[in-house]
């Protein structure tokens, strides 16, 4: 390997097959996102684990998890393709509009970001705004590829916080919301058991709320049954709760504007113990672009209006 940056066998296509894996944790999503077959994606992974002489995927469970050294080398990878991108697109920007691009939780997306990317386009016009939304597992996976510039969203495990720095913006938690005309608000006294007897909207199990959800039901006597819809599409979530009788559980930045205009009600349950820290996700390793801090800073005067409401003493 003398005078060589790497392994001459190893190919692009090696790595962006083995960084889907691991942002899918799946072979068929992977294909799908490629646009090629399983069997090439299986061939491609093990190709580059015959290479490497290491094992990078722990095939012993039921879904695909890294191994040690497959940890360390995604951490690696993902580095080097993000600095590769953008060598890629500081060659382009003479000739093309700058885009910044933000990954986002829901309940981000709907509450903080709007104020916040109406006044940065107004004085940056030059710069395109790029919303990302989904689960923070899978934006945090774009952020390390280079994929956004920043995440605002959830803190990770810290486990998983390996090259990766997090800053507080306000907390927030999961609210159970209903139509207005919903018969448990006629109730004087309510608590979580009587959700026992409706139909519930969660997020899918992948979603930071639904393992806390989930426990509080368990310490509330509130059995698993099978009139329950997980759906991560909140304009579904909105028209199904204002037509039927069921209980929305989503975290309150997402239901924030219907709740201002009483277009829901929020149940008076005590969901505290799902409160949980939002705030930026970025790369230790890249300086922020002068864009990139401006529209961080605007996000963070909307920020600071959630701490401290307009009526607050």
């Amino acid at each position: 390997m003398s005078g060589r940056l790497v392994d001459p066998r190893i190919k692009i296509r090696h790595l962006v097959c083995f960084l889907e894996v691991v942002r899918l944790r799946s072979i068929v999503g992977a294909a799908e996102a490629l646009n090629i077959s399983q069997p090439a994606v299986t061939k491609t992974v093990q190709d580059l684990e015959e290479i490497l002489g290491e094992a990078l995927f722990d095939r012993s469970k039921r879904r695909l998890a890294l191994t040690g050294l497959g940890e360390v080398f995604y951490r690696y990878t993902s580095t080097s393709m993000s600095a590769l991108r953008q060598g890629i697109d500081a060659t382009r920007r003479s000739s093309q509009a700058t885009t910044l691009r933000v990954g986002a939780l829901p309940s981000v997306s709907a509450r903080i970001l709007p104020k916040a990317v109406q006044q940065f386009a107004q004085a940056v016009p030059d710069v395109v705004t790029r919303i990302i939304t989904g689960p923070n597992g899978h934006l945090l996976s774009l952020l390390r590829t280079g994929d956004v510039d920043f995440v605002i969203g959830r803190m990770a495990d810290p486990a998983d916080m390996l090259g990766l720095s997090f800053e507080h913006l306000y907390s927030e938690c999961a609210v159970a919301v209903v139509r207005k005309d919903h018969e448990l608000l006629a109730r004087d006294h309510l608590d979580l058991s009587a959700v026992a007897d409706y139909e519930v909207l969660l997020p899918p199990p992948d979603a930071l709320i639904y393992p806390l959800v989930s426990r509080l039901f368990l310490a509330h006597n509130v059995i698993d049954h099978k009139r329950r819809v997980e759906t991560v599409s909140d304009a579904f979530a909105r028209a199904y709760v204002r037509s039927t009788d069921a209980i929305w559980f989503i975290s309150e930045g997402v239901v924030a504007n219907d709740l201002a205009e009483h277009q829901l009600v929020k149940l008076p349950l005590d969901l505290s113990e799902t409160v949980g820290p939002l705030g930026f996700t970025t790369r230790t390793d890249v300086d922020p672009k002068i864009d990139v801090t401006t529209l961080m800073n605007m996000v963070r005067e909307r920020a600071e209006e959630i701490r401290m409401p307009p009526n607050a003493e």
